[in-house]
């Protein structure tokens, strides 16, 4: 059975490194499912789930990322993600808090960048919650 490497990283640690048969994430264009030997590809990615296939137990693993790039080899395939966090780490509390947070600097913003500022933890935090979803309904 063929399978890829994968490593997650993040400014601060190595959140995965191993075998898997499948990844999927999600990319800047939408969803994107990536098997061994895929095509190279360099894209970036949006906040939102990684779910990948780990190769020695069928088992999948949830990261959830703050956007960055994927590299994609024929047998690798790279994460270099802004933030990072193991699916069973995440806070639907904390995030839900954050969102509203966001939300409050958003209607308050007094210049575009502010506002622009506020408008992307907004969206980073919708998607935590929404990879958390995700993650329960595995």
């Amino acid at each position: 059975m063929a399978t890829l490497h994968v490593d997650v990283v993040s400014a601060h640690a190595s959140i995965f490194s191993g075998e898997a048969k499948f990844v999927a994430l999600p990319g800047e264009m939408g969803e994107l499912g990536i098997y061994p030997r895929h095509t190279p590809l360099i894209t970036r990615i949006k906040p939102g789930a990684v779910r990948i296939v780990r190769a020695d137990n069928g088992e999948e693993e949830f990261v959830f990322v703050a956007g960055g790039i994927l590299e994609v080899q024929p047998g690798t395939v790279t994460v270099l993600a802004d933030t990072a966090i193991r699916g069973h780490d995440l806070d639907e509390a904390k995030a839900l808090e954050a969102r509203k947070l966001a939300e409050e600097a958003m209607k308050n913003a007094k210049t575009d960048i502010d506002f622009a500022k506020a408008q992307g933890e907004f969206a980073t935090m919708a998607a935590q919650i929404a990879a958390i979803a995700k993650l329960r309904r595995k």
